[in-house]
C-alpha cells in the first residue's frame, strides 16, 4: 500500500468519526440525552434540574432580569400610530389616558405636551363651538356685564371674536363666549403649573421658577385678582396698552402671584414664573374666583 492511498484512508476514517459524533450529539440534544461524554459537553436539563432544590430553583428566577414594561410606552406608541392615520380624536383619548392613568410613565411628559397642543387649538377656535355659546347683544348691553354674565372675561371675549382694540358694541351683534371655568393645579416639586376642566386634563406649562415660601402637603386656593402691569402702573383690556401689558394673576392659600420671566435680568422672587407665551395663555383662560390646587 501506498503512502498517499494510506493518507486518504487515513483522511476518510477521521470525516467518517466526526460526521459520526456529530450525529450522537445533535441526538443527545434533540432526541434523548446519551450520557458519558456528551452530558459532560452539554448537560441535561432535567437532571441538572433535578439535582436542585426548590429553593434553588426559586433564587435563580428571583435573580433573572426580567425586561421592565412601560404600559405608558406601549399606549403612546399606539397614538402615535392613530396620530400618523389622522385619526386625532382616538389618538387623544390615547394620550389622555397616559396623562391620567401613567404619569409616571417615560412617555408623560411628550403626552401631555402633545394632548395639551390639540386641546388649546380646540379651546381657542371658534370653528370648534363646543363649550361657547353666542351672545346676542341687546340694548343696554355692555362687555363687562356680558363677561360676568357668562363667567368669563373681556380679553376672552376680544380674542374669541377676533377683537385687536376694545370697540362699542351694538343691539343685534353676535359675539362668541366661552365660560372660563378651568382650575389651576400647581405641582412645585414637578415645576408644573396645568390647566384643568374639572377632571379633564387641558395643559401643562413649565414653571420657570418656585417659591420657597410655598408650605408643603396638598391645599387648594383661588385666583383672587387679575391684572396687567405696563411700565409699573396697572392697564385694564380696555387701554391698548394691554396686549403687550405683562400679565399678573394672584393666588391666595397661600398668597403667591404667578408671572411672566422671559429668562433675562434678574429672576423674580416670590413668585411662581412662566414663560411669557405661556402666561398669556394662562391669563387668557382663567379669571378670579378659579380653583387653584397646590399639591
Amino acid at each position: 500500500m501506498s503512502l498517499w492511498t494510506l493518507v486518504k484512508l487515513t483522511a476518510a476514517l477521521v470525516v467518517m468519526g466526526v460526521l459520526a459524533f456529530t450525529g450522537m450529539l445533535a441526538w443527545h440534544v434533540a432526541v434523548r440525552p446519551l450520557g458519558g461524554v456528551f452530558s459532560k459537553i452539554i448537560p441535561d436539563p432535567v437532571r441538572a434540574a433535578e439535582g436542585q432544590s426548590d429553593v434553588d430553583i426559586a433564587r435563580m428566577l428571583d435573580s433573572a432580569e426580567m425586561p421592565d414594561i412601560d404600559p405608558g410606552e406601549k399606549a403612546f406608541q399606539k397614538a402615535h400610530e392613530l396620530l400618523a392615520l389622522g385619526r386625532l380624536d382616538e389618538a387623544r383619548e390615547k394620550l389622555t389616558a397616559i396623562v391620567n392613568v401613567f404619569p409616571s410613565s417615560g412617555s408623560a411628559p411628550m403626552a401631555r405636551r402633545i394632548v395639551g397642543e390639540m386641546n388649546l387649538d380646540e379651546i381657542l377656535s371658534t370653528s370648534h363651538m363646543q363649550g361657547k355659546q353666542v351672545h346676542s347683544v341687546k340694548r343696554g348691553d355692555s362687555l363687562l356685564g356680558i363677561a360676568s354674565q357668562h363667567r368669563t372675561t373681556i380679553d376672552c371675549i376680544m380674542h374669541l371674536n377676533s377683537m385687536m382694540e376694545l370697540r362699542s358694541i351694538q343691539p343685534g351683534d353676535e359675539l362668541i363666549v366661552m365660560p372660563l371655568d378651568f382650575r389651576l393645579l400647581i405641582e412645585p416639586k414637578r415645576k408644573s403649573v396645568a390647566l384643568w376642566e374639572g377632571g379633564r386634563f387641558i395643559r401643562e406649562y413649565e414653571a420657570l421658577g418656585m417659591p420657597g415660601s410655598i408650605p408643603p402637603g396638598s391645599q387648594r386656593g383661588a385666583i383672587t385678582s387679575k391684572h396687567a402691569e405696563f411700565e409699573n402702573r396697572r392697564v385694564q383690556p380696555q387701554v391698548k396698552e394691554y396686549r403687550a401689558a405683562e400679565k399678573v394673576l394672584q393666588i391666595s392659600k397661600p398668597a403667591v402671584r404667578i408671572q411672566s420671566w422671559d429668562g433675562t435680568g434678574d429672576k423674580p422672587a416670590g413668585a411662581i414664573l412662566l414663560r411669557p407665551g405661556d402666561m398669556e395663555e394662562i391669563s387668557l383662560l382663567t379669571r378670579p374666583g378659579n380653583e387653584v390646587e397646590f399639591r
